[in-house]
């Protein structure tokens, strides 16, 4: 279990930090366009579709993570004012469902991809598929990362533990 969860800590970390490149890389695309908008008074039409795709490229993957970390859609405070036991088992069920969802997200998403993919994005030139490929990659996250925390409470005598942001705000 060791290995796996460091595995995770790595594979967490490494989707973090290309998410954070991402992210400078949308915020150079924005000024790009205010540049060309304003100054050149030429728009470059591509960037709104390709900050687009930015945007989705930084949130599913770091959706996922919040699995990992404990502050996805769970209900936390309900959880927190529930007796041990049945915290974990709460929060068994809780991560089983994410993983569940990741799981459709993923399947589902890979479907899109499949059906779009003779498509074209217009100004871009790339396959539409390349929309959802970022969905397909955030479900599947969720899910290597919804298993962990079910095999962490399961295998764990404490009570649920709470990792990151999750932590931080609940004490």
């Amino acid at each position: 279990m060791k290995a796996f969860s460091r595995a995770l800590d790595i594979l967490s970390a490494l989707t973090v930090t290309v998410a954070g490149a991402a992210l400078v890389g949308l915020l150079a695309m924005m000024g790009w366009l205010v540049f060309g908008r304003y100054v050149l008074n030429d728009t470059p039409t591509w960037i709104e579709r390709a900050a687009t795709l930015c945007i989705l490229a930084i949130a599913m993957p770091v959706a996922a993570v919040g699995v990992r970390e404990r502050f996805h859609l769970s209900v936390l405070g309900v959880r927190e004012m529930l007796p041990g036991g049945l915290q974990r088992i709460v929060a068994i069920g809780c991560d089983a469902l994410m993983g569940v969802f990741g799981a459709g997200m993923a399947w589902w998403s890979w479907e899109l991809v499949g059906t779009v993919a003779n498509f074209k994005i217009p100004l871009l030139g790339i396959s539409q598929g390349w929309t959802y490929v970022p969905m397909v990659v955030g479900g599947a996250l969720m899910t290597l990362y919804a298993i962990e925390q079910v095999l962490r409470d399961i295998l764990s005598t404490d009570a649920p533990e709470k990792r990151g942001v999750a932590a931080a705000f609940l004490e």
